[in-house]
């Protein structure tokens, strides 16, 4: 019985410790040139479709559609800088050059506007507008 007791224990503390708070995200794609995604309509939109569930999507347009609900829900609290970065520059070409992208990105990842109100005071003071 002591034995089942201290399996029981351990493997509690194990599922705690394995599920810490403080995870992050894969740094797998960090090396990701955006840059040259941002300067190529074609590879862009195929980003976008693979988000929008559209097209098959690269490895690391997978591994972003897999984290992104749980990047937006939590503020990216589990991203890196270089990962914040990253997510900054995207979203302010998207929403400056590629509105009508955007527009298609936030209707699936955002239909009732909850993530536009969270991060619209953070936008304004980089100078973007959502409005």
């Amino acid at each position: 019985m002591k034995v089942t007791l201290v399996l029981c224990v351990l493997f509690t503390f194990c599922v705690f410790v394995n599920a810490r708070p403080d995870e992050k995200y894969t740094t797998k794609y960090d090396n990701v040139d955006l840059d040259a995604i941002i300067k190529n309509d074609r590879l862009l939109r195929n980003y976008v479709d693979c988000l929008l569930g559209k097209k098959n999507c690269t490895k690391d347009g997978e591994e972003l559609k897999k984290i992104l609900p749980d990047a937006l829900k939590t503020r990216c609290e589990k991203c890196n800088e270089k990962q914040k970065e990253g997510a900054r520059k995207m979203i302010h070409y998207l929403i400056k050059e590629k509105r009508a992208w955007w527009n298609e990105l936030e209707a699936v990842y955002d239909p009732e506007g909850t993530y536009r109100k969270t991060y619209a005071d953070e936008l304004k003071k980089e100078g973007i507008d959502l409005s």
